[in-house]
């Protein structure tokens, strides 16, 4: 995770185009309109928060043609989250394997109390006859 992530994010226009672009793919074109339709915002001012998302990792682009169709890079978005999350519960990273843990010596208790139970015969040792006087 490197800082141009969280620094890309932290515009509000960045974000802007983020939500715009959603899970879908856009164009620039497309982008400037949804943009537009809220605040003025020139085409070249979003091309520039484009390359910023695009270099700090958070969206792709492929060239069709003259135009360049743009998406978000989903795995770059899961660490910024993962992280951020661990900033507010750091015991959520653990979580699961923290259960699993717990489970594992549960089932190693159980197994050893199997094996200690002073009256209960197991296959090496015969039951014992005791009278009571």
């Amino acid at each position: 995770m490197t800082q141009a992530v969280f620094d890309a994010l932290g515009d509000p226009t960045r974000r802007a185009i983020l939500e715009a672009l959603g899970p879908t793919e856009n164009t620039a074109g497309l982008i400037v309109s949804a943009l537009q339709a809220r605040r003025p915002i020139s085409q070249p001012a979003v091309s520039q928060h484009l390359k910023i998302l695009h270099d700090a990792g958070l969206v792709t682009f492929r060239a069709e043609g003259t135009k360049r169709i743009y998406a978000i890079d989903p795995a770059v978005l899961d660490t910024a989250h993962a992280w951020l999350t661990h900033l507010v519960d750091p015991l959520a990273t653990f979580a699961q394997p923290l259960d699993a843990l717990g489970t594992e010596m549960a089932r190693g208790k159980r197994s050893r109390t199997r094996r200690t139970q002073p009256n209960e015969p197991t296959a090496d040792t015969p039951p014992s006859h005791h009278r009571s006087a």
